[in-house]
């Protein structure tokens, strides 16, 4: 019997789940059968790989040949399936030991002419075949340094089948002719997917993390400056309120260079989810600093949460997964869009159900929530410049459901500014440089607090946990717990100022959070002023 057997992965979200490829040649009229639940794309594989394997030199076998995906119950998608098709089959037809395919795991597309071309979700391939105790992989050249990330697992990278059929073959290797200098080279395209890059506003280097966007260049804004550098501290999410031109848009762009580079493990994290999306950019197969993702309000839910035909792929949420989700206009949503952000902004992760299985993302983000206060972006308590009727203001804020709302933890109102503050010498604030110093020096005393449990940020932390083991100072929230008497606060709203005052305490190096501590917690959600000063340096 002609049996030879090697390994794949199906990826089902960002989890891979390892497919033995087999294929068997049998006496009998030649013919190419593939079973295992495969889709539209793997079913064209057929005529992929029978083209590949006799323009790369080998001899197709003219047998009756039957090509299994196992375990057959797990839905295969995609194209990354070729390369192990393609082995299976010589290994059947003995051009390859057979011996020597069965340990190995082969992820790539085929072209006609034999080349091997990248395919989406390298990363989380590896990763699961890692998980399931491979030690060898084979890739396209392209995308060996992303599956290099993965400890623990050789990784060969290939640039065309009749390489690896020398490799596994232990004949000499041939060499490749190189592309024409001055032309992009066509392998790169399988890494990203048409339509989606920085002009989509999801993409994880959209952000510029450089000089050019420098907290700084914010004039005035000192509540909404402190309130950015507190959702840095502690990943809270934000509410910015307040007529256009005042600076909304400037904060957010520069809010993801205030917070922390990514560690090891969350940069893991990001890359297999903007691997799997066709979002990550050739020669960065690591991305370590935090995404920003802007989409635009006409967004669709699918769009914002994932979904989509098919296989589901991830969302704007998913894409700012340990970084920045900003939402300009928000009120310009569909209030279905936004309120299915309630459930992920809880569980740091969001859950899609189709009828081919149940997909799971990671989706743990700081939102950023940016409004005008009425349909003309004039009204203000300070002065009359608005025109519209109080039914139309009502209207519009009401897009904003109060759940929604109540799952953010600072609202500022933003103010106009002034010509004085526009034009006033030394009018500049702290530089993005020295915010993140601060924030990244709570961070380390969150961090050291938190050891021993599975939380990284005070957001993170669960309100019992909160009223048990990280206390405030004795009587510090009494005022707090009057404003949940009087209506003003929720229970989940009194849970949420404690953990923005364990930030606050952080940043100014309190051991708990004292009066001073909680009070400026209650002014960032509530907007009431309490008598503290807004500047976190005039609390240290």
């Amino acid at each position: 019997m002609a049996f030879a057997r090697t390994c794949s992965v199906a990826l089902v979200g960002v989890e891979g789940v390892v497919v033995e490829v087999q294929a068997d040649l049998e006496p009998g009229v030649a013919a190419f059968t593939l079973v295992g639940l495969p889709d539209k794309s793997l079913t064209e594989s057929r005529d992929r790989v029978r083209a590949a394997v006799v323009n790369s030199g080998a001899e197709w076998p003219q047998k009756k040949l039957t090509v299994g995906l196992s375990p057959a119950s797990v839905p295969k998608a995609g194209s990354g399936f070729d390369l192990a098709v393609a082995c299976a089959v010589l290994g059947a037809a003995e051009r390859i030991d057979p011996r020597v395919l069965a340990d190995i795991v082969m992820i790539g597309e085929l072209g006609l002419d034999g080349r091997v071309r990248p395919v989406r979700g390298i990363l989380p391939a590896v990763l699961a075949a890692a998980d399931a105790g491979y030690e060898q992989v084979v890739v396209p050249e392209c995308a060996a340094a992303e599956a290099a990330l993965v400890p623990g697992v050789s990784v060969l990278g290939v640039r065309s089948l009749r390489q690896l059929i020398a490799v596994l073959a232990e004949e000499p290797v041939p060499e490749e002719e190189p592309d024409e200098l001055g032309r992009p080279d066509p392998l790169l395209a399988g890494l990203r997917v048409p339509g989606t890059g920085a002009a989509t506003g999801m993409h994880s280097l959209a952000a510029q993390h450089d000089s050019e966007h420098d907290l700084a260049d914010v004039v005035g804004q000192t509540s909404a400056r402190t309130a950015v550098e507190v959702a840095a501290a502690g990943g809270h999410h934000l509410f910015l309120e307040g007529p256009p031109g005042a600076g909304k848009t400037m904060l957010a762009e520069r809010l993801p260079a205030v917070l922390p580079t990514l560690t090891r493990e969350e940069s893991l994290e990001v890359t297999a989810v903007h691997s799997v999306a066709g979002l990550l950019p050739p020669g960065k197969p690591l991305i370590d600093i935090a995404p920003y993702c802007a989409p635009h309000h006409s967004a669709t839910m699918q769009s914002l949460v994932g979904g989509g035909p098919g296989i589901a792929r991830p969302g704007a949420v998913s894409l700012a997964h340990r970084g920045v989700l900003f939402l300009d206009e928000a009120s310009e949503f569909h209030s279905q869009t936004l309120d299915a952000l309630r459930q992920p902004l809880e569980s740091g992760h969001v859950v899609i159900a189709r009828s081919a299985g149940v997909v799971r993302f990671p989706a743990r983000f700081l939102m950023v929530l940016a409004a005008n206060p009425c349909p003309c972006g004039r009204f203000s308590q300070r002065d009359a410049l608005c025109e519209c009727p109080p039914s139309a203001i009502r209207r519009y804020q009401a897009r904003l459901s109060g759940p929604l709302l109540d799952r953010v933890d600072l609202r500022v109102e933003i103010d106009p500014v002034t010509r004085a503050q526009l034009t006033a010498p030394g009018a500049r604030g702290e530089s993005t440089a020295t915010v993140a110093d601060r924030v990244r020096a709570a961070r380390e005393r969150t961090v050291a607090r938190l050891t021993g449990t599975p939380w990284r940020t005070n957001s993170e932390v669960p309100g019992r946990e909160l009223r048990s083991r990280f206390q405030a100072v004795s009587g510090a929230m009494d005022e707090a717990e009057r404003n949940l008497e009087r209506g003003v606060l929720t229970a989940r709203g009194i849970d949420r100022v404690l953990r923005v005052a364990w930030t606050v305490a952080d940043l100014v190096g309190h051991d708990r959070p004292d009066a001073t501590d909680v009070a400026l917690a209650l002014q960032l959600r509530t907007g009431v002023p309490r008598g503290v000063p807004m500047a976190i340096g005039a609390l240290t």
